[in-house]
């Protein structure tokens, strides 16, 4: 006879080990904690992310331990600022804990104010900020115009690989399509590699097979790249065509979120990157 665990239990253990794999992936340098000696483990301790949430040790133990007890959406709230959450494994957080988000729209807290200042410094340069696992978090008006129009779509559609694989407008922009998304599916594949069993990562590895036959085929290849900048031309809707070069300054450790700028490579684009900007203006840009 099979003995199927309760919907509650199964919640709470991957409620623990999600807890358990963000708290692991943050270094003490990420939220202004000194490294300090005889770290046996990797990323924060327990009684760091109890400090930083303000919660008690035990409690936040009993937490990872999957006990049977109650958490208040202040407290996850809490837990998800002190872990660096972005906004998918926030609402994965609070799905698990089968709670309602009083903040569901809370802002990346990667992504401060002065970094969207930079973000709105660089203009006309096309600039964003993105996670390893290709979700846009913040942009400038002119990256918001020059792949596709970002500000349309829903913030969990905004994902460079889901946009890549099944936006025709984005799609349409990429010169050099069909290497341009075998190059980005293996430097995914390469970042996954580190996230194996986390939700979000599965989630939208998932989403991608189901959505487009294009990704299973290049997926199965099985290819691995590193992450490194490109020149790139951009077919932009709206000015006409870009020759770019692609960068990445990363914001924290290579696994961790980074800023991809997209500088001019000459005289011209540099000109239409300018009426780019004027045209995107007129909208404010998302976060």
């Amino acid at each position: 006879m099979t003995t199927v665990a309760p919907q509650s239990d199964v919640r709470r253990h991957e409620l623990a080990e999600f807890l358990r794999s963000r708290r692991e992936r943050i270094t003490p340098e990420q939220v202004g904690l000194p490294h300090g000696r005889r770290r046996r483990t990797p990323g924060l301790r327990r009684e760091e992310v109890a400090h930083l949430s303000a919660v008690g040790v035990t409690w936040y133990t009993w937490l990872e331990q999957a006990r049977e007890i109650q958490v208040s959406a202040q407290v996850l709230d809490a837990l998800a600022r002190a872990l660096l959450m972005d906004p998918s494994e926030r609402a994965h957080l609070f799905a698990l804990a089968g709670t309602g988000d009083p903040n569901p729209n809370a802002p990346c807290p990667t992504v401060t104010p002065a970094m969207r200042a930079m973000l709105d410094q660089l203009e006309p340069m096309p600039a964003c900020i993105q996670n390893s696992r290709y979700d846009i978090l913040a942009y400038n008006r002119t990256y918001a115009k020059l792949l596709c129009d970002l500000d349309a779509l829903p913030p969990g559609d905004r994902n460079c690989m889901w946009l890549a694989f099944t936006n025709d407008d984005w799609r349409a922009a990429v010169a050099d399509r069909p290497e341009v998304n075998r190059m980005m599916a293996a430097k995914f594949r390469a970042s996954m590699a580190e996230h194996l069993a986390e939700p979000a990562w599965k989630t939208l590895l998932m989403r991608l097979e189901n959505g487009s036959p294009e990704f299973r085929e290049i997926w199965a290849r099985h290819e691995v790249v590193g992450q490194g900048g490109r020149d790139k031309f951009i077919r932009n809707a709206l000015v006409g065509l870009l020759h770019l070069e692609h960068t990445n300054l990363w914001l924290g450790p290579s696994s961790g979120p980074r800023l991809v700028t997209y500088v001019p490579l000459d005289d011209d684009t540099r000109v239409r990157l300018e009426r780019l900007q004027e045209l995107s203006a007129r909208v404010p840009a998302h976060a």
